[in-house]
C-alpha cells in the first residue's frame, strides 16, 4: 500500500485501529500515513451531534477563535497527534503526516482521504455495545460514504 490514512482521537477504538494498521504492515512499510484529527469543539454530548450542521461550525469557530477554551482544544489535539506520531515511529514507520480539522469527523476524514488520494481509511470503532449499533457512528459514516477502501478495527 502506498498512501494509509489512519483516523485518531482520544478513544481506545483509535488506539487499536493504530496496533492493528502496525501489525497488518509490520513486514511491509506503507508509504506513507496521514495522521487525521478532527477537533470536535463541543465534546461527545447528544446537542453538539445535533448542531453538527457546516454553519453551525463556522459559527463555532468564529465564537471560539482565540478563546482559552480553543487553546485548551488545540494543545489537547498536538497531544494526542503527538501520542500517535511516536507509536508509528517506535513501530519504524516514518514518512507520517498529520492534518487537524475542525468540523464533522465522518465528513473530514472523507475530505481527507480524497485530498491525500488515500489507498486506505483505518478508522477505530466502539463496537462492544449491547445493542444494535456495533459500529460508533463516525466508523459506520465512514463506511457507508467512502469510495476507498475503509478498515474497521474493533476488539
Amino acid at each position: 500500500m502506498r498512501k494509509i490514512l489512519l483516523a485518531i482521537d482520544d478513544t481506545q477504538g483509535s488506539l487499536h485501529a493504530a496496533d492493528v494498521l502496525i501489525d497488518l504492515f509490520s513486514a511491509a512499510k506503507p508509504a506513507s500515513v496521514v495522521l487525521v484529527y478532527v477537533e470536535k469543539m463541543l465534546g461527545r454530548s447528544i446537542i453538539g451531534e445535533a448542531l453538527e450542521s457546516e454553519p453551525d461550525i463556522q459559527e463555532m469557530r468564529q465564537a471560539l477563535k482565540g478563546t482559552p477554551y480553543q487553546e485548551r482544544l488545540d494543545q489537547r489535539g498536538k497531544g494526542i497527534i503527538t501520542f500517535y506520531e511516536k507509536k508509528l515511529a517506535d513501530a519504524g514507520i516514518s514518512n507520517v503526516e498529520s492534518v487537524v480539522r475542525e468540523g464533522h469527523p465522518a465528513e473530514e476524514i472523507l475530505a481527507v482521504a480524497e485530498q491525500q488520494d488515500a489507498d486506505l481509511i483505518v478508522v477505530g470503532s466502539r463496537g462492544g455495545r449491547q445493542h444494535r449499533f456495533l459500529l460508533g457512528s463516525v466508523s459506520r459514516e465512514v463506511t457507508n460514504s467512502s469510495h476507498r477502501p475503509v478498515l474497521i478495527a474493533r476488539r
